[in-house]
């Protein structure tokens, strides 16, 4: 990965740098989200870290984290697209609808036919109705779903409007089907799976998936977690998105020093050049996000959101 120039703050007599921004981890399979952030938390030395979306511990791939100040920028990703790889097998179906769980049909021998599984994918494409996977942290009565069906309960999850905005069927061979999916917010892949066993009469489930994007995030932009514990302090600001990279539906403007004064004490600020922007990223230099202003009227902007630029560290 080619390094960026990024902030940091050293301590005073110290060799630990605090550390703002978005960092992406190709995450392994068998961890879980909450995994990875301990584990980030830990070789940062950093308390403030969380994910822009869950990834199920069955799955690999793009999973990006927000670190420091830059965790109050989660709440400009809740809808975020992402896009998956992976493999759905047929012949039986699981009660997780995907490979770590246990079978719920008897096993069938099946031989799928390239037409008819694209006619069937044709079906979920576009705004449809799913239902989640029992196994989920979708909420029933405020307790996650995932959490009774580990005890045998009832689990009733009731049906939601979800888009499948691309699922292509990559290949076929004997009892497995690869595809690509590109997907809103909210979509379970295992569940798309699971539905397709239902229409074949055949049983399936998810075998492998990996995700390839979120948003802007994609698979260029990650880093082990293993490449980033090896890292020394000095060169882990290599592995982060530079912010210019940032939501890049929003235009950016850079602020001069008695603007961003007033961006980061709150107060109002004219940017003519943007006057026509509803919202925009501001800038202290070519690496510094200092804030997300929302115009008020006319060239006047306020900033929706400042980000803090100097934080405590956590102590080793």
């Amino acid at each position: 990965m080619r390094p960026v120039p990024f902030p940091t703050t050293k301590l005073p007599n110290s060799s630990i740098l605090l550390m703002n921004g978005v960092l992406i981890i190709d995450k392994l399979t068998g961890l879980t989200s909450h995994d990875v952030v301990n584990r980030v938390r830990r070789i940062l030395h950093e308390r403030s870290v969380g994910h822009l979306g869950t990834l199920d511990p069955m799955a690999t791939g793009v999973l990006p984290l927000v670190v420091g100040s830059f965790t109050r920028l989660a709440q400009f990703y809740t809808q975020a697209e992402k896009t998956y790889e992976g493999t759905i097998r047929f012949g039986f179906a699981t009660d997780t609808y995907d490979a770590e769980g246990v079978p719920t049909t008897d096993p069938k021998e099946v031989c799928l036919d390239l037409g008819q599984i694209e006619s069937l994918a044709a079906q979920f494409r576009g705004v449809i109705e799913q239902t989640p996977p029992p196994f989920s942290a979708k909420k029933i009565q405020g307790v996650p779903a995932y959490k009774l069906a580990r005890k045998h309960k009832p689990v009733a999850l009731q049906p939601v409007h979800v888009e499948v905005k691309e699922f292509t069927i990559l290949s076929v061979q004997s009892d497995r089907v690869r595809f690509r999916a590109r997907v809103a917010s909210g979509t379970y892949m295992r569940s798309v799976a699971h539905e397709l066993g239902q229409k074949l009469g055949c049983g399936a489930h998810l075998e492998q998936l990996r995700r390839t994007a979120v948003a802007e995030f994609t698979l260029a932009d990650a880093v082990t977690l293993d490449q980033l514990a090896a890292a020394a302090s000095s060169t882990m600001e290599s592995f982060f998105v530079h912010p210019r990279k940032l939501l890049p539906q929003l235009p950016s403007v850079t602020a001069d020093d008695a603007n961003a004064a007033r961006i980061r004490s709150g107060r109002p600020v004219n940017l003519l050049e943007l006057s026509r922007a509803r919202q925009v990223k501001v800038f202290y230099g070519q690496a510094e996000l200092i804030a997300i202003a929302t115009r008020v009227a006319g060239t006047l902007f306020h900033a929706k959101l400042v980000i803090a630029a100097e934080r405590t560290p956590v102590a080793k």
